[in-house]
């Protein structure tokens, strides 16, 4: 499992309400951008149903009552709207102050405050750095792809998740902002050391290309989905060799725009479905455009750090027969999200439905089962298949 500072991070652990993160959420973050697919129904709820739903009030309802009475009493709308999101029992509620969603807005346009480190997680449970962003503070202090971290500001990461190691590195609210240091243990060989980084406001490069050593592999990494990833995605597909594979690598990706994943999709699909999904019962899909390449051999990368979008994408690739996906099962985040602003600034974001993959498998709490499950070398068995499907 791998993850980059500025995603994933769980964003907060309320009163009885769950892990929050960053780039979790499906559909959330197209509805705050102001680019929610524009997705055709397939259905609608009937007028009973309407009317059933309407004698009660919705979450949103409730905790936008909330937050009103509290205003209105002189009291902290947020802390109010929180207390509600818990009461909801809502697994991805969440409550974020207007700085920290501003801040989520603008990591979706691929800026983010942190110090440039990927981490992994390997077998053992040892924490790994993955990568090293060019120009970022990890890279000025000579941190190296493959140096084991040992600590994050005193605590241990040993066998915890990257998600939550992702959370150490990128600090709390109050303390995640540029200039704000963090302290390293970490690890090389026989050397043992410690550096303060101080955290400083970076470009994500959430599309990296590579081509392998002999056989011409070309390997599209998707860290997440933030604007203009899909058509980096359908670029580096249409540029990779003439008759050479190409290995997808989704590992760590935990999301993003649904409306990216979809244009991703797009680069392997002449047009069809890509997923369904509802919103408060109404049933609507997303497709692919046509014209992507459909027949060059593929293999999809996923593990545990896989979710929401990426999951959407997974699901497709593997529904629709178009990659052989290798690696672990997938986090299991197939549940959408709503943002509402309240009277304070700060945005409640409540679950308002599923989605489903082509074929009508639920992903949420579940994950999606690769073809190949495999732990270590995982690129080298992603070649391995390709060879197989005629790379």
């Amino acid at each position: 499992m791998s993850g980059q500072d500025p995603f994933c991070q769980p964003r907060r652990v309320r009163r009885g309400a769950a892990l929050t993160l960053v780039f979790a959420s499906v559909l959330v973050a197209g509805a705050a951008t102001g680019s929610f697919p524009a997705a055709e129904p397939l259905d609608r709820k009937s007028a009973s149903d309407r009317a059933r739903s309407a004698a009660y009030a919705s979450p949103q309802e409730d905790v936008a009552k909330a937050a009103e009475e509290a205003m209105a009493d002189g009291k902290s709308p947020m802390e109010a709207a929180e207390r509600a999101v818990s009461r909801s029992g809502d697994r991805w509620g969440a409550v974020y102050s207007q700085g920290e969603y501003e801040e989520f807005e603008e990591a979706l346009d691929g800026e983010y405050t942190g110090v440039g480190l990927w981490a992994r997680r390997e077998g053992d449970g040892r924490i790994e750095v993955a990568k090293v962003a060019s120009g970022s503070p990890a890279a000025a202090a000579g941190i190296h792809e493959g140096d084991r971290l040992r600590s994050v500001d005193g605590r241990k990461v040993d066998g915890r998740p990257v998600t939550e190691v992702v959370s150490l590195l990128r600090g709390d609210a109050k303390d995640a902002a540029a200039g704000t240091t963090v302290r390293l243990g970490l690890e090389r060989g026989t050397r043992a050391w410690s550096e303060t980084l101080r955290r400083a406001r970076l470009s994500t490069d959430d599309v990296t290309v590579r081509t392998l050593a002999g056989g011409g592999i070309t390997v599209i990494r998707i860290g997440a989905f933030t604007k203009g990833s899909g058509d980096r995605v359908r670029t580096a597909v249409r540029q990779a060799p003439i008759g050479t594979g190409i290995i997808l690598d989704l590992r760590g990706n935990s999301g993003g725009l649904v409306t990216e994943a979809v244009t991703a999709a797009s680069a392997f699909f002449d047009g069809g479905l890509v997923a369904t999904y509802d919103v408060e019962g109404d049933q609507r899909a997303l497709h692919a455009e046509p014209g992507g390449d459909t027949t060059r051999p593929l293999v999809a990368l996923v593990d545990g750090g896989t979710m929401s979008a990426a999951e959407l994408l997974t699901g497709a690739l593997q529904d629709r027969g178009r990659a052989v996906v290798v690696g672990s099962r997938t986090f299991g985040k197939g549940s959408v999200q709503m943002p509402s602003r309240l009277p304070d600034g700060s945005v409640a974001e409540l679950t308002v439905g599923h989605y489903r993959t082509p074929s009508g498998r639920g992903v949420d709490g579940h994950g999606i089962t690769p073809d190949l499950d495999v732990e270590q070398h995982v690129v080298e068995r992603a070649e391995t298949v390709l060879s197989g499907l005629g790379q």
